[in-house]
């Protein structure tokens, strides 16, 4: 669960990702240790960096599918479509994805 403070924080670290602003390393800890924890923080993460990619975008089109984010949002996909087996496609997930 996570604190008002500490959820703050983290969008505010969040808010200055995804414009391409300037975040220290320490706050980039900060963020890992708690996306790896909560999967809300995870989702904003992986949002925060989809939006750093793609924020030159003026075409409405573009806006409007960004917006309903439709595609994968893990700019860092490790994806491998030659696999055949689903447990290994996930074997990089985050914990709380993964199997106990």
């Amino acid at each position: 669960m996570l604190t008002t403070s500490s959820r703050l924080r983290i969008q505010e670290i969040l808010t200055r990702l995804a414009k391409g602003n300037e975040v220290s390393l320490q706050e980039r800890i900060y963020l890992k240790k708690y996306a790896l924890r909560d999967q809300n923080v995870f989702s904003w993460l992986q949002k925060a960096l989809h939006l750093q990619q793609n924020n030159t975008s003026s075409n409405p089109i573009d806006q409007l599918l960004e917006g309903l984010d439709l595609c994968s949002s893990d700019p860092y996909s490790t994806y491998d479509p030659n696999r055949e087996d689903l447990g290994d496609w996930f074997s990089g997930a985050p914990s709380w994805v993964r199997r106990s």
